[in-house]
């Protein structure tokens, strides 16, 4: 029997960009269309880059080159172009789009800022003026550390125009994580903002960034937008002004950029403290990114997508080119899903007729628990689909989500890539029934296998994840680093890139993350993802979210012990945990079953709520977390470290 629980209408379906894309490559079951992307890679991104629509200034020689091997293909050979005249530019030209809306920001009290197409181009083409009239040039590199506000995409898009390279970090990083980034990158510029608004109280942003510029000599220069008024830390030789920076000139001839350009490093965190860069093309990231918005998640011209993300982390820029480049609208939200109320989120969503709005898991465990009220309160007619990326779901927020939001109706499209992916590996395609928590397919042009320790492929059990092909926007390996690059991606079996995930491919055709492979659990022999445990203690009505390691034991070899995160912190701690343990005994037997639960006020995790579970190891065990500067919450590992010493 079938695990799905949303079926493709069969009209509704075949209205799909993926489904006409489908019958004009001459198909009609996306099982074997996508055999035909993975079989033919060329002849599908080929396709690929007309289904979207991207202009070209000189037309590509050929799709693909692998004469350099599968870890360095080259794109679109000789191909010109560049995304800010994709994104922008080229709408901005059309007159049946330049007055339409591009751009949407929210702050955090509720002001609302739109700039239509034309409009956006015009501030993108003075900026480009200003830099250009700083001494910026092409191949530059400008660390953008700025919040959720229209100056960051503006900058983004000024710095391509002009052929430099913008590297963004996300927005709660401290001076030492914005440095060791701008050091590793060896940035000539910083664009930064004085502070921002969250949640009803004002950041300061330029103290840290002033703190970080002390540490690396390779910044010239600081530009500044003066968003909040905060008093700042200022240097009269370094620093300018945004308001300065902008030309007076909104005529800009863009730069034609080789599609192989590189247009931006964005760096993740390292397990080992060093954040790694991986290198973006023109021809890469925004492409494949365009195409998975665009074609799989149904994207069309004067839809509104709103990611709710932070520019330092991949769906930052997802959400500008996946929207911008389809001619859709794109929502920026400076604030909190929950301020000054749980219903923010479907405030906005209702406020600006949102049709494809992507959250995380972790925020769904959130208001879930929450009066209902702060949902059906509003009109969601407006939503297509809703996006989920981030870690994986537990069934039970995610058939939430699914009733009480969707109304069992609007599709999920479960998301998971990364940064070096530039989007999605797996997703939710819209012309296939779609089951909670897992993945109804791998995505167009995505050759996906599933190997066990040895390299063969597997069913219905645990296994790597692993990719066969390149693809557009696979990572141009990492900055100045690509040994370290293919050791971390190709050196375990030849020619294949191994993700670093756990996954489940079962005999339905759908998959299953478990989680990360060195998150994973080895107990009395049996690998487990530490999602599969989670599971067990998110069905329980006391538990929000739960987070499981596994740490040395001597009979077993490795023991899980979980940390749970309670509804009614006041709930008498041992006998709930007493009752938490005997669940997980119930639910998975006696062998594996976590025997020890703490509770915690919550788990550590980044802004986009991916919870962070070697740093829950490495404080129960006193090590090195290695990388910890994406935690929004660090003080949660101060309190795990306290349980550990005192167990």
């Amino acid at each position: 029997m079938t695990k799905a629980v949303w079926f493709p209408d069969e009209s509704a379906s075949k209205e799909t960009r993926l489904y006409q894309m489908m019958q004009r490559m001459g198909f009609d079951d996306y099982d074997s269309f996508h055999e035909k992307t993975i079989k033919d890679i060329s002849s599908f991104w080929d396709q690929a880059v007309k289904e979207i629509d991207i202009s070209w200034y000189q037309p590509y020689d050929q799709p693909v080159d692998l004469s350099n091997g599968v870890m360095y293909p080259e794109w679109f050979v000789n191909g010109k172009l560049n995304v800010a005249y994709n994104a922008v530019e080229k709408w901005a030209l059309n007159k049946d789009y330049a007055n339409q809306p591009a751009l949407v920001w929210e702050s955090d009290e509720g002001k609302t800022v739109t700039y239509t197409f034309k409009e956006l181009d015009d501030e993108v083409n003075r900026v480009a003026n200003g830099l250009v009239e700083q001494g910026a040039k092409q191949g530059d590199i400008f660390t953008i550390y700025m919040p959720m506000i229209p100056e960051t995409t503006i900058a983004m898009l000024a710095i391509s125009k002009i052929g430099a390279i913008f590297s963004p970090a996300f927005s709660g990083y401290k001076s030492e994580a914005i440095s060791t980034r701008m050091n590793a990158a060896q940035a000539k510029y910083l664009i930064t903002a004085d502070g921002f608004n969250r949640g009803g109280k004002t950041v300061n942003l330029k103290d840290e960034a002033s703190l970080a510029v002390k540490d690396s000599p390779s910044i010239e220069k600081v530009f500044m937008v003066k968003h909040t008024g905060a008093n700042v830390t200022w240097n009269n030789q370094q620093d300018v002004l945004w308001d300065e920076l902008v030309s007076k000139s909104a005529s800009f001839e863009t730069v034609q950029t080789n599609g192989n350009d590189p247009y931006m490093i964005i760096y993740t965190s390292g397990t080992t403290g060093k954040p790694k860069g991986a290198l973006h093309t023109h021809n890469g990231f925004p492409l494949k990114s365009a195409f998975d918005a665009g074609i799989t998640m149904d994207v069309y011209p004067g839809d509104t997508l709103f990611w709710y993300t932070d520019m330092g982390w991949m769906m930052g820029p997802f959400l500008v080119y996946g929207g911008l480049l389809n001619g859709a609208t794109i929502l920026m939200f400076e604030g909190t899903p929950t301020y000054p109320q749980a219903n923010r989120i479907w405030e906005i969503v209702e406020k600006h007729q949102v049709t494809h709005l992507g959250i995380a898991p972790t925020l769904i465990r959130t208001l879930m628990t929450l009066d209902e009220r702060y949902v059906t309160q509003h009109d969601l007619s407006s939503l297509k689909l809703i996006g989920s990326t981030g870690e994986p779901w537990n069934e039970e927020p995610w058939m939430w989500l699914f009733d009480k939001v969707c109304q069992k109706k609007i599709p999920i499209f479960n998301y998971s890539g990364g940064t070096e992916i530039s989007g999605g590996i797996f997703g939710n395609v819209l012309v296939k029934p779609i089951a909670p928590v897992g993945f109804n397919a791998a995505l167009p042009g995505m050759d996906v296998d599933v190997y066990d320790s040895d390299g063969n492929s597997v069913r219905n059990e645990v296994g790597e994840l692993v990719l066969k092909q390149p693809w557009v926007g696979m990572t141009n390996g990492f900055y100045q680093e690509n040994e370290r690059y293919e050791n971390t991606y190709w050196s375990r079996f030849k020619d294949t890139w191994v993700h670093g995930d756990w996954v489940i491919h079962d005999d339905e055709g759908f998959y299953t993350i478990t989680g990360r492979s060195d998150d994973t659990l080895n107990v009395a022999g049996k690998r487990l993802g530490p999602a599969e445990l989670e599971s067990i203690f998110v069905e329980h009505d006391s538990v929000v979210e739960a987070g499981v390691i596994g740490i040395p034991d001597e009979v077993k070899g490795e023991k899980p012990i979980a940390f749970v995160v309670t509804k009614d912190q006041s709930e008498q701690q041992e006998l709930l945990k007493e009752e938490l343990v005997n669940h997980a005994i119930n639910r998975l037997g006696k062998a594996i079953a976590p025997r020890t639960v703490y509770i915690v006020d919550d788990l550590p995790k980044t802004r986009n709520a991916k919870v962070m579970r070697r740093a829950i190891k490495a404080a129960y065990l006193n090590k090195d977390a290695g990388d910890l500067s994406a935690l929004e919450n660090p003080h949660i590992v101060d309190q795990i470290r306290g349980i550990a010493k005192s167990s």
